[in-house]
């Protein structure tokens, strides 16, 4: 994606093609001409809508709304995501348990819950969906082999939505020890998968025991389900979180464009690695780096600029066919999730500017809202669950306040101990 969209306050902060971004400098080349690009540059929207806040009031109760009602299964206790991975001919239940967990985190930060019976009938029987089928053959972490594998996803976003309600105070009272016993199971397995040596996760990988390329896009997920597992009071492993944090730096490309896979040094540049196709692990990972106590605000800024400049090609990937399609390998499932870390990375930004860019990222975002309030960026009806979901936690990014992570202090000998 080349720049496209250039809101005037923004100009200064374009990547230009070779430039470093956020790095204090320029990588060699900066500036020299680059070759002509064979694609077409999306063209700009006629027109961004105005997002007033009664808007976003009306879209977040709407969009709560159609969830609720979207609520599948007998009972109905789940809303699955559904994508073109299947396992047996079946929608594998690490994407039931993810898709539902998700959900389930847009219901219980929007406003008016406490009033709502009938959303708070579908969070509790949404929540023993995922304590139970945590039991599920294909959740299990002991015949867990590695290869293309998306019961990762169950486990992350099971312990990010069960913590969150933990922290608003909103765990049904009757699945509350279940929940606990689930989201200690759930975390020992996150951290159970982590690729060995080279630390973080990836969903696509070689065997379970042997070392693989880590996906950022993953990685940034696992990293924030494990904040907040730390700030619930839970076990992590800190090296566990390091080797994570290692894994987002070591992906970050002198451009400031954070790759697909593995890490940027000594690789030669691929167009899927280019800033146009990586804005969605650009911003997800600055962040993440921040919260995790090894990120600069200028980076996050940097990457959020980068998002407002190339939105336009995750645009024409979005409910189309396929998955990683040219030129810069993008997946229709990389739209939602980047808008959502672009309205998270802005939400870290000084308060001078933060407000300017949240209006922007707004804008963009109800770009794609469909008439009936919803939003999905697959082709598939079921995921519209999923995408307005996604699309209201990105609404609500200015209540939600993501966990930072806490590196343990390690304790000093007493005084007179030896060694002292």
């Amino acid at each position: 994606m080349r720049p496209v969209l250039v809101p005037a306050v923004l100009v200064l902060a374009f990547v230009l093609p070779g430039c470093t971004l956020g790095t204090g400098g320029s990588s060699p080349g900066a500036f020299q001409p680059q070759p002509r690009n064979p694609w077409p540059i999306p063209a700009p929207p006629a027109k961004l809508p105005e997002v007033t806040p009664e808007l976003v009031k009306e879209a977040i109760k709407s969009g709560v709304e159609r969830l609720v009602a979207m609520q599948e299964g007998d009972p109905r206790s789940e809303w699955p995501y559904e994508g073109v991975y299947r396992v047996a001919g079946l929608i594998p239940m690490g994407y039931r348990i993810g898709g539902t967990a998700i959900v389930v985190q847009a219901l219980a930060n929007a406003p008016g819950y406490d009033e709502d019976v009938p959303r708070r009938q579908a969070i509790d029987r949404a929540v023993a969906f995922i304590c139970e089928n945590r039991n599920h053959a294909t959740m299990s972490i002991d015949d867990y082999a590695g290869g293309y594998d998306v019961r990762g996803w169950g486990y992350i976003e099971a312990i990010s939505c069960l913590c969150r309600l933990k922290s608003l105070g909103r765990m049904p009272g009757e699945r509350a020890g279940e929940a606990e016993l689930a989201l200690a199971w759930y975390l020992d397995a996150l951290q159970r998968i982590e690729i060995p040596q080279a630390g973080g996760w990836n969903y696509a990988r070689a065997a379970r025991d042997q070392k693989a390329a880590p996906s950022p896009f993953m990685t940034v997920r696992a990293l924030q389900a494990l904040f907040d597992a730390q700030a619930a009071g839970l076990g992590v492993n800190a090296e566990v979180v390091s080797r994570g944090l290692d894994v987002l730096e070591k992906a970050r490309a002198a451009s400031g464009a954070v790759i697909y896979s593995g890490a940027a040094d000594g690789r030669t540049p691929r167009r899927s690695d280019g800033t146009p196709g990586a804005i969605g692990r650009m911003t997800s990972a600055e962040t993440t780096l921040l919260l995790g106590g090894r990120g600069r605000e200028r980076d996050v800024r940097a990457s959020v600029d980068a998002f407002l400049a190339n939105w336009q090609w995750l645009d024409q990937r979005r409910a189309k066919p396929g998955t990683h399609e040219g030129p810069y390998a993008i997946a229709p499932y990389y739209f939602m999730f980047a808008h959502l870390y672009a309205a998270q990375a802005a939400e870290r930004l000084s308060a001078s500017e933060r407000a300017e860019y949240r209006r922007r990222v707004r804008e963009i975002l109800f770009l794609s809202r469909n008439e009936d309030g919803t939003w999905n960026d697959r082709v598939f009806l079921r995921s519209s669950a999923y995408g307005t979901a996604m699309a209201l936690l990105a609404l609500m990014q200015e209540d939600i306040k993501p966990t930072e992570w806490s590196p343990p202090v390690e304790k000093q000998p007493a005084a007179g101990a030896p060694g002292t």
